[in-house]
């Protein structure tokens, strides 16, 4: 038998993700089933567990893959265009809906919240380090705002629609500029 190649391989655990990302951003964790994956990706049964023993193993896939364009730096323009770039990841591909949804699912699965942990601390350590040199004693706390409100933007996102940014905006510089 021949062997296939590990790219093949990795594109049939993206192709199982993908389709896992979308159906669980329009109908949820819950409302999804592994039915649902093996439709959506196009697969059989057997390809599936091939990859993924369980359907909180490929959310855990889907998770691990969410990480989010920061800021190049911190300053208006940029802080501006990166709100911009949630809100319109939310438009077009339900992404805050997404991230709404792994945050609820990691309150009640450890190795969920793990990940989500991991990249919290992530987010909060790249954005300490452009914290202006002014504000540097501030970094940390000015790094948990930024991720706290970046958040709760993206969760307006998730439930309200398609929300303004700029309030968002002005206040992460006010929070940045002190």
């Amino acid at each position: 038998m021949p062997k296939v190649s590990q790219e093949h391989l990795d594109a049939r655990r993206q192709q199982i993700v993908d389709a896992a990302r979308a159906r669980f951003a329009s109908h949820g964790f819950a409302r999804t089933s592994m039915a649902d994956i093996v439709d959506g990706s196009g697969l059989s049964n057997g390809a599936i567990y091939r990859y993924f023993k369980s359907k909180d193993e490929i959310v855990i896939a889907v998770c691990e893959q969410g990480t989010e364009a920061l800021p190049t730096a911190l300053t208006a323009e940029s802080v501006a265009a990166f709100l911009e770039h949630v809100r319109a990841r939310a438009r077009d591909t339900d992404h805050a809906r997404l991230v709404v949804q792994i945050y609820a699912e990691a309150t009640v699965s450890p190795a969920l919240a793990v990940v989500v942990q991991g990249q919290l601390t992530a987010l909060r350590a790249t954005i300490a380090e452009m914290v202006p040199p002014r504000r540097r004693e501030q970094a940390e706390p000015i790094a948990e705002a930024f991720v706290a409100l970046c958040s709760s933007y993206s969760h307006q996102l998730a439930v309200r629609g398609d929300v303004d940014s700029a309030p968002y905006a002005a206040a992460l510089m006010a929070i940045i500029e002190g």
